[in-house]
């Protein structure tokens, strides 16, 4: 499958656009913030339903306008159309279209269209809080798995009421005990899920990383969560239980959930040493990178087609070498849709067209996109 057609209006700085893709490779330049990176989160936003850099669709819409609307049109192996529409109205509901039908629920579109994007904001998952690595793993089993998204759904939703009754002023034991028991099955299930992912992530991750790093350098990821001991001494769907009544004291005096899954993290390592704490800048985009591409390789499994592939400021940090080597490993069989921008439009002309024929180019100047010859 392959975005062919997307229109975009007032979504960012992109107040009207209609254009038509490469199934193959997207090359976008254009100076810094002028627009490049919002048209790469435009077609995210039309798989995922949200914006791959804001978590509030607050500043989606374009300044001065009341809403935005995003309708793209793709393509499967059949040569058959799929049609999605998003459109969002300040201070209104976001609608969700798919072949004209309006969805019920808009995670219900999650993982129709795969899709992963590799941007300089990922160097979060390596130097933010837990929750941007929490976020990442969200997303990417969101995908794959639907009912890990219905789960991920109803513990959060569940978290919330537990922590307003922690916070009330007469706290109903028997009211908490209930929210608890319903919480402790979803947690075992995402605990599981998070731990095969991480198992999945390195084992595809060390081909890709000897790849760019030469050889030279081994990585490893490393999930870490509160539950881990209980879970691994068999106690399953009751873990959580079992965690909550040994923080009951700690909860009732911070008046929040201080312990569950909500607070899991994943560790990164280059030959044993921390990411965050050892690895040079261009060490950490490799790694990122690495992991993108794995994640790539575990959608693509999963879903039995390539998802579409964002890569905004890739070579940034990058030599030569490693860039090109990196746009052959992603220029490959296994991949299909490619968007890539990138400042300098010499560079960009060169590596896309070094490794496919198939390439369309752009310019984005001030939120106006052309296509170029």
């Amino acid at each position: 499958m392959f975005l062919r057609r997307i229109l975009i209006s007032n979504f960012k700085n992109i107040r009207e656009a209609d254009i038509v893709f490469s199934p193959k490779i997207n090359a976008i330049t254009g100076n810094n913030g002028e627009g490049k990176t919002n048209l790469l989160d435009a077609v995210y936003y039309l798989s995922m339903c949200k914006s791959y850099f804001n978590t509030s669709d607050t500043y989606t819409c374009t300044f001065g306008s009341d809403g935005f609307a995003l309708n793209g049109t793709y393509l499967n192996e059949d040569s058959t159309e799929e049609t999605i529409g998003v459109a969002l109205k300040q201070g209104g509901a976001k609608t969700v279209r798919r072949n004209g039908k309006q969805y019920q629920r808009m995670s219900d579109h999650i993982g129709v269209i795969p899709i992963v994007m590799v941007s300089p904001s990922d160097t979060m998952l390596v130097n933010g809080a837990g929750e941007e690595r929490r976020r990442f793993a969200n997303a990417l089993l969101s995908q794959v798995d639907r009912e890990y998204l219905r789960r991920i759904q109803r513990y959060n939703q569940f978290l919330a009421q537990r922590n307003r009754l922690l916070k009330s002023d007469a706290v109903s034991g028997e009211l908490l005990e209930t929210i608890s028991e319903r919480m402790s099955p979803d947690a075992a299930y995402i605990y599981r899920r998070r731990k095969e992912l991480c198992r999945q992530l390195q084992e595809l991750m060390v081909s890709v990383y000897d790849k760019v790093s030469g050889g030279k350098d081994t990585v490893s990821l490393k999930y870490v969560s509160d539950l881990e001991r209980r879970m691994e001494e068999g106690e399953g769907d009751g873990a959580l239980l079992s965690l909550f009544e040994e923080n009951a004291g700690k909860d009732a005096v911070l008046k929040y959930t201080s312990a569950g899954v909500q607070r899991d993290d994943i560790e990164f390592f280059i030959n044993g040493h921390h990411v965050r704490r050892c690895a040079s800048q261009g060490e950490q985009k490799s790694f990122l990178i690495s992991l993108k591409l794995a994640q790539f390789s575990l959608v693509r499994r999963i879903h039995g087609m390539a998802p579409i592939l964002l890569l905004d400021d890739l070579f940034d940090k990058l030599d030569m070498n490693r860039v090109q080597l990196l746009m052959r490993l992603v220029a490959g069989d296994g991949f299909g849709q490619i968007f890539i921008t990138d400042s300098n439009k010499v560079r960009v002309g060169q590596i896309a067209g070094a490794v496919s024929s198939e390439v369309s180019f752009f310019k984005v100047s001030n939120g106006e996109i052309y296509e170029k010859e």
